[in-house]
């Protein structure tokens, strides 16, 4: 098992700060989150990238579908190099809220998962090099031969984890099917929502997911040898619903156990509160 925690209220210089308390506590991973109109994901992991040694640094989530995929592959591929190969992308659909709809309209549920699955080909495509053509519904790129960024520091391409819900009753899931196509899973069960906090996620229903991904997996002839099943949960406080001991979570399947502490208020005392539990170290 390893650890990571989301840093939900930070500025910029605050999080590469709590990174370096986070590497010192003996965490995996920090991650960041996006918003539409906010303090930038990849900015913020680059200051953090800079301070750093050893510590991970990635997002939960990015809302993929929301850009040019070669935009994406610049700012990761960025602080990939600058971090020495630490980065790891969080996707997901985006949750919508007055943030994103202050600025942007709801394409549909479909719309987004389209792009997002077109977008993250293109993403993978331009960071495992030139040439590389696309032609598709939403995005189109032809060969460059001038101007070429250097390619990321993790080959091909640093790794993605995709939200995947599962939606009970259902044969097909087509989440779980994008996330088996990478490497690594955000899993959740459909049901949770703002007035409703956290994943439903129990450890049968992670078995469940599991055991979808090893077979999907084992269809398009992969294993699932290095791939990271993510469980988010709160080890201090009252979000969601995942809580310790870790290793029954990892009995259920789960390979990162990540600390979501998206109940701290934004203020001194949140803050201060979220270094303290960064230095105490992951729940081990």
């Amino acid at each position: 098992m390893r650890y990571g925690a989301v840093v939900p209220w930070a500025t910029e210089r605050e999080f590469a700060d709590l990174a370096c308390v986070a590497e010192d506590a003996g965490w995996d991973q920090v991650f960041t989150w996006e918003a539409v109109w906010g303090q930038d994901a990849w900015a913020t992991l680059a200051a953090a990238a800079m301070v750093t040694e050893r510590i991970r640094l990635g997002t939960i989530v990015t809302p993929a579908s929301r850009y040019r995929p070669w935009d994406l592959a610049s700012r990761v591929a960025s602080v990939d190099r600058l971090s020495g190969g630490r980065v790891t992308l969080g996707v997901g659909l985006g949750a919508l809220h007055g943030n994103w709809l202050a600025f942007e309209p709801d394409e549909g549920r479909a719309t987004r998962a389209a792009k997002l699955d077109e977008g993250l080909a293109v993403w993978a495509g331009l960071l495992r090099g030139q040439p590389f053509e696309h032609h598709g519904e939403h995005w189109s790129a032809q060969p460059v031969t001038e101007l070429v960024p250097p390619p990321p520091a993790q080959r091909p391409h640093p790794p993605v984890w995709c939200v995947g819900a599962l939606l009970p009753g259902r044969s097909r899931q087509r989440s779980l099917e994008r996330a088996a196509r990478w490497q690594g899973v955000l899993p959740a069960v459909v049901g949770a929502g703002p007035d409703d906090p956290g994943s439903r996620l129990t450890h049968d229903a992670l078995r469940g997911v599991v055991a979808r991904l090893t077979d999907l997996r084992a269809g398009a002839g992969l294993s699932m040898d290095g791939y990271d099943v993510v469980v988010e949960g709160d080890s201090h406080g009252s979000f969601g619903d995942a809580r310790p001991p870790v290793d029954a979570w990892a009995e259920a399947g789960a390979t990162w156990w990540v600390e979501s502490w998206w109940d701290l208020p934004d203020d001194d005392a949140g803050r201060t509160e979220l270094r303290r539990r960064l230095a105490l170290g992951p729940p081990r």
